[in-house]
């Protein structure tokens, strides 16, 4: 049973408590059916936790909801729109801006306190990639709203979608998360409230789709894959909404990560695909470095070989075409090198160590952004220890942990736990010295 953040979220703009949402519940249903009712705090409780209560009391609940915020609201707004398992409908732009701007609400005041979001599986999971790679699209995004908002908006959105991104890749993104999940609840849900024409809207669910993406890959770097997985969608929305294509690639790409860290490496193949061919004439060059260096990831750790090595070459082939002073801001992080990582990792994947280290030591000697840097160092550590050189390997993963200090990032840390247990037992006094360094840093939680 999923905790129910979007219920949470709207009790807490709305300002009410759970022992004052259930005294209204009883009231509205008194007034309605002539029947007493005996909620209580303890029921709110249970329907924040994911329960879903019977008869009319979800309809009370919006109708109580509504009237303290001013606004319609609806089963979808609480979280209580269907069954658990039911198929993926489309949401009205409208709507979807407010479930949206509720969740970041109920994120930012949950951190750390409450059961973080299963992973969504199945239609859910596929759902919101069909309905941007297919019709109907936005035909008019403007709204009317107490606020106009103006290109200095949309400049601070992007200034913001700057910093953040910088500060994930400097310091991780746990210490990032609440930064930029603030900023959405406290300076990007307003905007997005406001008023604006079509064509400055598109611009406003760009701007806001970048900062989203980044709260995405700050939850995913925070080990909260299903809360990451609801923001990629929520971005990937906005992209739609946006009439930006190339955008939406993006935040396929990041969806395309995702699913290669969960092993689900069909999916991460078939969304791959539905980026390259929806972006289509849009996509960057950049971007086609990425998805198709993921396929190749993909197919290589599903036993593919030919796939893999298909993938491999039209990843290189894109990265010979970029530009980067002509590439959108999000596509940053596909700096020289990351390329070369990528295909080390698939190379791996297939046991081809010789090659896998070659490529590794050139993404090494391409410059790199602190958080790139650890992982390309942890890479060829990793194809090191394949070839049979436990001491090179050593040198690089203790290497790896000085560059990864003041990094908070459970991603990272996942990737020293995975050293660390192949170089134990290696026999080898820098591979005992590697564990015993990594194991210190290991020692600190984060």
């Amino acid at each position: 049973m999923e905790p129910n953040a979007l219920l949470d979220a709207l009790m807490d703009e709305a300002g009410v408590s759970r022992a004052g949402l259930a005294s209204r519940v009883n009231k509205e249903h008194l007034a309605r059916t002539g029947r007493a009712t005996r909620y209580d705090h303890t029921s709110v409780i249970r329907w924040l936790g994911g329960q879903k209560p019977r008869g009319i009391v979800p309809d009370l609940i919006c109708d109580v909801l509504a009237a303290k915020l001013g606004r319609p609201v609806a089963g979808a707004d609480i979280g209580m729109d269907a069954p658990n398992g039911g198929a993926p409908t489309a949401t009205p732009l409208a709507r979807f801006i407010e479930r949206s701007t509720a969740m970041w609400r109920g994120d930012g005041r949950s951190q750390n306190a409450a059961p973080q979001p299963p992973v969504i599986t199945g239609l859910a999971a596929v759902g919101p990639v069909w309905e941007w790679e297919n019709p109907p699209d936005d035909l008019d995004v403007s709204r009317s709203g107490s606020v106009r908002i103006g290109q200095g908006d949309l400049a601070i959105l992007s200034v913001a979608r700057t910093h953040y991104e910088a500060m994930y890749r400097q310091v991780g993104g746990m210490a990032t998360r609440g930064r930029v999940v603030r900023f959405l609840t406290d300076h990007t849900a307003p905007l997005l409230r406001g008023s604006y024409s079509d064509t400055t809207g598109r611009e406003l669910y760009r701007a806001a789709g970048g900062l989203v993406a980044v709260a995405g890959i700050c939850a995913y770097d925070s080990d909260a894959p299903g809360l990451a997985q609801r923001y990629f969608h929520q971005a990937l929305r906005l992209a739609k909404a946006s009439g930006d294509r190339a955008f939406g690639g993006y935040v396929i790409a990041l969806l395309v990560n995702q699913a290669i860290f969960m092993k689900d490496f069909r999916q991460a193949v078939a969304f791959a695909e539905a980026g390259i061919r929806t972006a289509g004439t849009h996509m960057s060059p950049a971007l086609a470095t990425d998805l198709y260096a993921m396929q190749a990831k993909a197919f290589s750790r599903m036993g593919d070989q030919s796939a893999a090595h298909r993938c491999m070459l039209a990843a290189e082939t894109a990265a010979d075409r970029i530009r980067a002073a002509e590439e959108p801001a999000e596509l940053g992080y596909v700096q020289p090198g990351l390329v070369e990582a990528q295909l080390a990792e698939a190379l791996m994947s297939l046991g081809d160590w010789a090659p896998a280290s070659t490529y590794a030591q050139q993404a090494v000697q391409a410059r790199a952004h602190a958080r790139g840097s650890v992982h390309r160092m942890a890479t060829l550590a990793s194809a090191e220890l394949g070839r049979g050189d436990t001491d090179r390997a050593a040198a690089h993963a203790v290497e790896a942990l000085e560059l990864a200090q003041g990094q908070e990032s459970q991603r990272l840390r996942g990737r020293f736990v995975r050293l660390r247990h192949a170089l134990s037992g290696q026999g080898s006094k820098a591979g005992r010295d590697a564990v015993d360094r990594i194991d210190a840093v290991l020692s600190v939680p984060l």
